[in-house]
């Protein structure tokens, strides 16, 4: 690893510092930043994750997907994790803290308000980031690929009426273009740009010297993310950071714990550690695109509910990049 990446976490917490201070000293940049939407995406955002997903794309291989089925554990970890889980533990851990550890510190209309933005996190899980997280770890680009898709294709079907049982809300309406864009923005076209590129590279060893390339600038990417994301949220840090700090504690204990109850499960299976990390990361990491838009359209922008949705993008990279380097850490555990 180049000293760049080797200090990773450093450039990331760099980045977090910058985003709240430039979101604070330039707001009307970021405005801007935040205007160049569709479908409650952010296009700014959505280009510099197509760059960090693209390269892990152009490591598919399709002529092996078929070997996915031949090892259907880490599949079948990832879904029951997934859908089974964490939006039930997302939910109890809610309402344990808002209505019981925090009762005294946040008013009971404001503790529904968190209870369902953490609802609507809890059941929707990642779609692009996995890819990035997934090729941190070494994973195997060709399985990840099935589990983000696989894993899609039931969130299609799940996302509402797991919703709909834990809020109590029968008239949940799903944002498709958000759920559509957000498919064929991070998924479709990086998967079809990566294997046109890996058609004009002759050999294997083409197509490492050509990621070897590219892998910078997939890193610079991320850093550049999380200044964007932290810099459209910098104003609300500072006006409100007890708040935020509470929300964060249960979706800390709720990424750690999915995390490593996946990872564990993997790791008890014999799970090998290129299938092993993407699919405990994939539960771990949210979908906030799809979390943040419907926490809109069903109680509004100003919310207690979306403020949660955006509580958990902000904790999310923090915490995806500690599990990164404890994933890497424990990668000669695994056969």
């Amino acid at each position: 690893m180049s000293l760049f990446e080797r200090y990773l976490s450093v450039w990331i917490l760099l980045a977090i510092v910058a985003g709240v201070i430039l979101g604070n000293l330039l707001p009307g940049l970021f405005q801007l930043v935040a205007a160049a939407e569709f479908a409650s995406v952010n296009l700014v955002v959505a280009i510099l994750i197509w760059a960090m997903v693209y390269p892990m794309m152009v490591g598919v291989d399709p002529g092996s997907l078929h070997d996915v089925v031949r090892q259907p554990k880490g599949l079948v970890i990832t879904l029951t994790v997934n859908w089974l889980i964490k939006p039930f533990t997302m939910a109890a851990l809610g309402v344990l803290f808002f209505e019981v550890v925090f009762a005294d510190l946040i008013a009971p209309e404001d503790a529904s308000q968190y209870i369902a933005g953490l609802i609507l996190l809890g059941a929707a899980p990642c779609t692009a980031m996995v890819f990035v997280w997934s090729q941190l770890t070494k994973g195997d680009p060709n399985y990840t690929l099935v589990q983000v898709t696989v894993n899609d294709l039931i969130m299609v079907f799940a996302f509402a009426p797991i919703v709909a049982l834990l809020l109590g809300v029968t008239d949940i309406v799903v944002p498709w273009e958000t759920l559509l864009l957000s498919v064929a923005l991070f998924i479709v076209l990086p998967l079809v740009a990566g294997l046109l590129t890996r058609r004009q590279l002759t050999s294997q060893a083409a197509i490492e010297t050509f990621l070897g390339r590219v892998k910078p600038y997939s890193v610079i990417g991320l850093i550049v993310t999380v200044v964007i994301l932290f810099g459209l949220q910098g104003q609300t840090i500072l006006a409100r950071p007890a708040i935020i700090a509470l929300i964060a504690v249960p979706i800390l204990i709720q990424s750690y714990g999915i995390f490593f109850l996946g990872y564990g499960a993997a790791w008890l299976l014999k799970v090998p550690h290129r299938i092993a990390a993407p699919c405990a990361m994939i539960g771990t990491s949210n979908f906030f695109e799809l979390a943040v838009a419907v926490a809109i359209s069903l109680f509004g922008l100003h919310s207690g509910a979306a403020l949660a949705t955006v509580v958990g993008v902000l904790v999310e990279v923090p915490v995806m990049l500690s599990l990164v380097t404890f994933a890497n850490r424990t990668r000669s555990r695994f056969t």
